[in-house]
C-alpha cells in the first residue's frame, strides 16, 4: 500500500492507494506524525510514501516518513517520472502540474491528453500519445480574476462566481460576472479547439477546485477528475518503487 500526501498552498490532501487503486482520500489542515502512525498501525502492508509540497512542512514529519517507510520520496525536479519531460526548466515546474501530467498518462495511456487544472491559477498541460509532456500555460483562475478586478480598480466591487450569469450584463455586478466567466469559458474553449485541431483523438481532463464550473458549459466532451494529482503522485511512487 502507498501513502500519498499532497501539500498545497492552502490545503493538504492525504490518500491511501492499494498499488494503483485509490482507497480513500481526505482533506486536512495539517499532517502530523501521530496521524500517519495510526494509518501504519491499521495497515500492515503500508510500506511506501510520497510527499509533494509547495511549501515548507515540519521536519519531524519528514523524519518520521523516512524512518517508518521502506520507500519514501519527497518529489523534486530530480525525481524520476514515468514520462518524457520536455519542459526546459524542470526545476521551476510546479509539482502539481507534473503530477497532473503523469496522472493523465495513467488514466488515458497511449492517448493525447489536454489537462486543465482550474484553481487559483488555471493551467493547461499537453501530454502526447508517445508519453511526452510538452509543457503548458498558466493563466489567472476564476476567483483570481474577480479579485484582480476589485483590487486594481477604484470602484469595481468584489463579485463572486455564480451559475446564473447573463451573456451581457445589465448592471455592474452582472457585467463583471458575465465578463469574467464567459471570458474564461471562451479561453478554455479556444485551447480545446486548438489542440483538437492539432492532435488526433484528444482526451480532455479538467481537475481542480473550479472543475465543476466547466461541466456542461463546454461544447466538447470532457472528463472531470478531482483526484488527478493524487493519481499522478501515486504513479510516480509506484514507478520509483519498481526501480529499486
Amino acid at each position: 500500500m502507498n501513502l500519498v500526501i499532497d501539500i498545497g498552498n492552502s490545503r493538504i490532501k492525504l490518500a491511501l492507494f492499494s498499488e494503483r487503486d485509490l482507497m480513500f482520500n481526505v482533506p486536512l489542515d495539517e499532517v502530523k506524525p501521530e496521524q500517519v502512525k495510526v494509518l501504519l498501525d491499521e495497515h500492515d502492508d503500508l510500506k511506501h510514501a510520497i510527499v509533494s509540497s509547495v511549501r515548507d512542512y515540519p521536519e519531524e514529519l519528514k523524519s518520521f516518513l523516512e524512518n517508518n517507510f521502506e520507500n519514501f520520496i519527497e518529489l523534486n525536479a530530480d525525481t524520476p517520472v514515468p514520462l518524457i519531460n520536455c519542459y526546459e526548466t524542470p526545476e521551476t515546474l510546479g509539482k502539481d502540474r507534473l503530477a497532473a501530467a503523469v496522472g493523465a498518462t495513467e488514466i488515458f495511456p497511449g492517448r493525447n491528453v489536454l489537462v486543465i487544472d482550474a484553481g487559483t491559477a488555471i493551467t493547461y498541460e499537453m501530454v502526447t500519445a508517445e508519453n511526452k509532456y510538452l509543457g503548458g500555460n498558466i493563466s489567472p483562475g476564476l476567483t483570481t480574476r474577480f479579485k484582480a478586478l476589485h483590487h486594481f480598480t477604484g470602484k469595481l466591487p468584489l463579485v463572486m462566481p455564480t451559475d446564473d450569469f447573463p451573456i451581457l450584463g445589465t448592471n455592474t455586478q452582472s457585467a463583471i460576472q458575465a465578463g469574467v466567466q464567459i471570458g474564461l469559458l471562451f479561453e478554455v474553449q479556444q485551447y480545446i479547439d486548438y489542440f483538437n485541431t492539432n492532435y488526433e483523438n484528444l482526451e480532455i481532463i479538467i481537475t481542480g477546485g473550479d472543475a465543476k464550473f466547466f461541466d456542461n458549459k463546454l461544447k466538447n466532451s470532457i472528463f472531470v477528475h478531482f483526484n488527478l494529482t493524487l493519481i499522478g503522485l501515486n504513479r510516480i511512487l509506484e514507478y520509483n518503487v519498481k526501480k529499486t
